[in-house]
């Protein structure tokens, strides 16, 4: 029996998490007035300033300081865990053992030992749990990935990405939870598992990586003189620490089909504040998507004579996915941005929460199943690297084996 209101809590009051507690208040007005009632009950932090500072402007009834108070509520029913990545386990597993729906941030952990764990949990829990992978739900990028599955572009023959990002170029950005952990949980988990994940959305499965390259561009940071939000600038001490995982990634990939994929991600790409950018071929055309214009792709498709064809812009509008009555102002060229995915993300958590049929609601979110999977992926990629760029297949049965 669908319940008549679902009590919304967010665990972390950074900048992602902020996101989600905006996405909770826009999602009940997108689309047809289908959910049950939504309530925004707590923002959680371990910094109670960020916590209630974040609670009174998204409108949430109060902030706590302890995640186990959310957990433990009987008035939250819907979660979203968007903390440093070494904590998800606990939180999740500790939620879902609580009875509560959990929308995880990506990437699913900080280890394949502990995505292993989490993906085990959510099979054997009452409740529902995703992960969040947003790009996916850009209206660009997903009438690509249309224009593919129905035959007009045709099969991939080659997916070329990038995700340039500058947050940490300046060298004296204050140390944090990002800069810790072994190689490959540095831009590789951070920014690589949005483009993998886009990949494999666009192309099908990875079957193998190969090249793996990491570059750790600056060594040490300064640590800060107070709790830290975002990437924006911060006091910082005199006292340096070693930066352990990776500044930049690179790596080729094989896809199930018989394409093949490059990846290339870098979180010190000077003048690249968000710049995810790919190009896919096909075997009837191609597509490109640049962030700095997420409403709008180019597409060219094998229709005409050579010298008068070439790629066509496209302006995002209610014939593409999202898009009709699901934003205010739904007509064509208006444009859409980063959070537009949180909220359609947001509403299609709901949804599913609610029990809404799936042919009657948006695109399911990933489960842990995929989360885990796309850090099969990303793990593949550091054991290449580790191993001077050497072929590392995916193994389909590791993606699920609980004794691995």
């Amino acid at each position: 029996m669908t319940k008549q209101s679902l009590g919304v809590a967010v665990i972390g009051a950074g900048m992602a998490g902020r996101s989600h507690a905006e996405a909770y208040r826009v999602a009940p007005t997108l689309y047809e007035s289908v959910l049950p009632e939504i309530r925004h009950v707590a923002i959680c932090d371990a910094n109670a300033g960020f916590a209630e500072t974040a609670a009174k402007r998204f409108g949430y009834e109060r902030f706590e300081t302890d995640w186990h108070k959310i957990a433990e509520a009987d008035d939250i029913d819907v979660v979203s865990v968007v903390v440093a990545n070494a904590l998800h386990r606990e939180m999740v597993e500790g939620l879902l053992a609580a009875g509560k729906h959990v929308l995880c941030e990506k990437p699913l952990s900080d280890s394949i030992e502990n995505a292993r764990a989490m993906a085990k949990a959510a099979r054997e829990a009452s409740t529902v749990a995703c992960v969040g992978f947003t790009y996916r739900r850009q209206p660009a990028i997903a009438a690509i990935r249309e224009l593919i599955q129905d035959g007009t572009l045709g099969k991939v023959i080659n997916f070329s990405g990038r995700y340039w990002c500058d947050y940490s170029f300046d060298a004296m950005s204050p140390m944090a939870w990002r800069y810790r952990g072994a190689p490959g949980t540095g831009a590789l988990g951070d920014v690589a598992s949005h483009l993998s994940y886009i990949g494999e959305f666009m192309g099908g499965q990875i079957t193998e990586v190969s090249g793996g390259r990491f570059l750790t561009a600056i060594t040490k940071r300064p640590l800060p003189l107070a709790d830290v939000q975002g990437h924006g600038p911060a006091a910082v001490s005199d006292t340096f620490e070693e930066v352990t995982n990776d500044d930049y990634a690179g790596f080729g990939a094989r896809l199930a089909d018989g394409g093949v994929a490059t990846f290339e991600v870098s979180r010190v790409a000077a003048g690249h504040p968000n710049g995810l950018k790919f190009e896919v071929f096909c075997e009837k055309g191609a597509a490109r998507f640049d962030m700095v214009n997420p409403g709008h792709f180019e597409l060219f498709l094998n229709d005409g004579p050579y010298g008068r064809n070439g790629y066509r812009g496209i302006s995002c509008g209610p014939d593409h996915p999202y898009f009709s009555n699901g934003l205010p102002m739904d007509a064509p060229g208006v444009g859409v941005g980063q959070n537009d995915g949180f909220y359609f993300q947001a509403r299609a958590f709901l949804e599913e929460v609610a029990g809404i049929p799936e042919e009657k609601s948006l695109p399911r979110n990933a489960s842990f199943d995929e989360g885990l999977r796309n850090m099969v992926v990303l793990n593949a990629v550091a054991e290449s690297a580790q191993q001077g760029g050497a072929a590392v297949s995916i193994d389909d049965v590791s993606i699920t084996d609980e004794e691995n």
